[in-house]
């Protein structure tokens, strides 16, 4: 495996950050996660576009987007595979233990790994924990991500691939690294940005692509509604057929199903939507 650390590509032997890189002491940075397939990236400017949004959000300087395009074109040409999750991490830098940044300027890993395709199908619990919509992070994708990793664990305990959130006023939000729709009287929802949720990729896409509407959902709303998928960069459009005791039959439903297809034909037509 090669990878990229700091403006070269490295042996995975010798790919290394200091251990006083601000990333790794207090999650000081931000990342990507992009779904390549034959050697090439989906959805490469949006993701990059929300790289740094999110930089700005932390306060981080704008990423060089150009030197990130040749990081990931550089890892992808020497690391070939069918179907790949390429991560591009974007960090405060080297700085002094605690929260001050140093002055050495940020840090830009990228790595691939392979990746399989998803189910059609999936279960999905509700957890007691919530997004905070009104915090600093709210809807940035950074590396502080361990309340992710609480929750995704208790899901796997009780046999689901994810977890979702509500946030503090009691508003299905998001999961641990999806989207989240409903299907109501046969019409499409998600949460808006607003809710706390990440202004996903692939949320944007469906969105646009099978008119679903941002609407502001309570959690209840998962004790009746008629279909439930969950969008990432990774599973695409995937079903939900259960949702912690519920059983929803016939996943995936006709929304659902219209959804998945429109999104694999027009996402096959354009790489770069």
């Amino acid at each position: 495996m090669r990878i990229w650390v700091n403006g070269a590509l490295r042996d995975e032997a010798d790919a290394r950050v200091s251990v006083f890189d601000h990333g790794l002491t207090v999650g000081d940075g931000i990342f990507e996660t992009v779904k390549t397939t034959a050697g090439r990236p989906f959805a490469l400017t949006r993701h990059l576009d929300r790289l740094t949004r999110s930089a700005r959000g932390l306060g981080l300087p704008d990423p060089d987007l150009d030197e990130v395009r040749r990081a990931c074109a550089a890892v992808i040409d020497a690391n070939p595979m069918e179907l790949g999750r390429l991560r591009i991490t974007y960090t405060g830098g080297l700085s002094p233990l605690g929260s001050d940044r140093g002055n050495d300027g940020a840090g830009l890993v990228v790595a691939l790994g392979e990746s399989r395709r998803r189910h059609d199908t999936t279960a999905v619990i509700t957890v007691p924990w919530t997004r905070n919509e009104r915090g600093a992070l709210a809807g940035l994708k950074t590396t502080s991500y361990a309340e992710n990793v609480v929750a995704l664990a208790r899901a796997h305990e009780r046999g689901a691939s994810e977890a979702l959130f509500a946030n503090t006023v009691g508003q299905l939000c998001e999961g641990t690294g999806t989207n989240v729709f409903v299907v109501l009287d046969g019409q499409l929802h998600t949460p808006p940005v607003a809710s706390g949720c990440l202004a996903g990729i692939t949320r944007a896409l469906v969105v646009e692509w099978a008119g679903a509407h941002e609407t502001e959902l309570s959690m209840d709303v998962l004790e009746h509604a008629e279909e439930v998928f969950v969008t990432s960069s990774l599973r695409d459009v995937q079903a939900v057929h259960r949702i912690d005791g519920r059983e929803l039959p016939g996943t995936p439903g006709p929304v659902t199903a219209k959804a998945m297809r429109v999104f694999d034909e027009r996402a096959g037509h354009d790489l770069d939507p």
